[in-house]
């Protein structure tokens, strides 16, 4: 684990009703867009959440963002370890760190292990480029276009121990023009995704 030089941490919001926020680690892969969404939700003077820190599986865009905004960041690498095992435990401890009550992977490009799962089965969610049960795994765009199918979407997700397999907490619907690319119809996804997760999340957050 490679931890990024310490930052002072974000001023904590009021969570609803006078409660304390809801403590969130987000876990990410790539360029954070996801995570800026919920970052910014975070900030409004409602918001029953707080992201405590953010890790990654390699150095990433998304950090920054973190880093920016004063949350503490680590990164995670596989390639650091002997084997998954060890990685997996390493993660779970990563993550125990920031003592969270939520765990949600934006554009976190790994499945987790026993160890994450153990530790906060119930309290990690995910998002899928795709409407669940239909293309799961890693492909889901390109599976949609592949199938001809005219509408696609996102599904947020409980995440368990398969490939998203978890119990489906909300979805949201995306048409399928006729001149797509993967990446044309998986910026319009990302674009229907954000606000869904950040809905699931403050939901979650508020309970």
């Amino acid at each position: 684990m490679t931890p990024a030089t310490p930052l002072p941490a974000t001023p904590a919001t009021t969570g609803t009703a006078g409660t304390a926020p809801t403590r969130v680690v987000v876990l990410l892969s790539g360029a954070g867009s996801t995570f800026a969404a919920l970052l910014e939700a975070s900030r409004a003077a409602d918001s029953p959440y707080e992201i405590v820190g953010v890790l990654a599986d390699k150095p990433a865009a998304g950090l920054d963002i973190a880093r920016d905004a004063g949350i503490p960041t680590a990164v995670v690498a596989l390639r650091d370890f002997p084997d998954r095992a060890a990685w997996d435990e390493a993660l779970a401890a990563a993550v125990a760190a920031h003592d969270p009550e939520l765990v949600v992977l934006a554009g976190f490009m790994r499945l987790v292990g026993c160890p994450l799962l153990d530790a906060y089965g119930g309290r990690i969610v995910n998002t899928h480029p795709a409407l669940l049960p239909s293309f799961p795994g890693a492909h889901g765009v390109r599976d949609a276009l592949a199938h001809g199918v005219k509408i696609t979407g996102a599904t947020i997700i409980e995440v368990d121990a398969g490939v998203d397999t978890g119990r489906i907490l909300a979805q949201v619907a995306v048409p399928v023009l006729e001149d797509d690319t993967e990446d044309t119809l998986h910026e319009r996804i990302k674009a229907a995704e954000q606000p869904l997760l950040v809905d699931v999340v403050r939901t979650l957050a508020a309970r």
